[in-house]
């Protein structure tokens, strides 16, 4: 039986590549675009300030062609705009299908499969109500390497920049932090594991506090600068 084409929502962190590998492994879903949000300010990944250097090189490793969704006002209704273009030029080729690495929020779920159904799509979401501890666990004992490029200050101090997912950083989290981060306490750039063919080579730089007002999210949070290696 013909697998069903799908796009898949990519952040370039944890849940993305946990997410990603599942479909692969269980082989019922041809993905065929990677798709991504971009700030077209500072050249790089929505929320995660990972630049579009590093994205380019996760999408290289995983060999699946990448769409990029450039937004640069940081409000809803623009990229409802830039996502509905994305979405439509999928469709165009037959693909109905969009995933989703959402693990646990209701309203966003609901707000992804209304934005999709206008448009004749569906919302797929492998991970969804998956315990969170157990996902990282997982993710962890599968070999994934990542570390935390983002964090709100609220929830965790710059010292948790740059720190990578593993045994000891589970050990350490506060407990009013999610494993995931799925509330927003942090994301993450993962740069090996199953889902990729090469590892992604990349220095730790300054880590600098900025101020976010825009759309729907507020407060300080503490970004890692991430360089790729030449």
């Amino acid at each position: 039986m013909e697998k069903q084409q799908a796009i898949f929502c990519w952040s370039g962190g944890k849940d993305s590549a946990y997410c990603l590998h599942k479909v692969i492994t269980e082989n019922r879903l041809d993905v065929r675009y990677l798709v991504t949000t971009m700030n077209d300010d500072f050249k790089g990944i929505s929320m995660h300030g990972v630049s579009e250097e590093l994205l380019d090189l996760q999408a290289e490793s995983i060999g699946i062609p990448l769409i990029k969704v450039r937004v640069t006002e940081g409000s809803n209704k623009e990229y409802e705009k830039q996502m509905e273009i994305a979405f439509l030029k999928a469709k165009s080729e037959g693909i109905t299908m969009v995933i989703f690495g959402d693990l646990f929020l209701e309203d966003l779920r609901i707000y992804r499969e209304n934005q999709l159904a206008v448009l004749g799509m569906i919302a797929i979401f492998p991970l969804w109500k998956i315990d969170t501890l157990s996902i990282v666990n997982d993710f962890i004992s599968q070999g994934f390497k990542t570390i935390i490029c983002c964090c709100n200050n609220k929830y965790l101090s710059e010292e948790w920049a740059g720190k990578a997912i593993d045994k000891t950083f589970m050990d350490e989290l506060p407990a009013h932090v999610d494993p995931c981060g799925e509330n927003g306490e942090y994301h993450s750039f993962c740069y090996d594991g199953p889902v990729f063919n090469k590892k992604i080579e990349f220095t730790i730089g300054e880590k600098v506090c900025k101020e976010l007002t825009k759309s729907n999210i507020t407060g300080h949070y503490w970004f890692c600068d991430l360089t790729a290696k030449e």
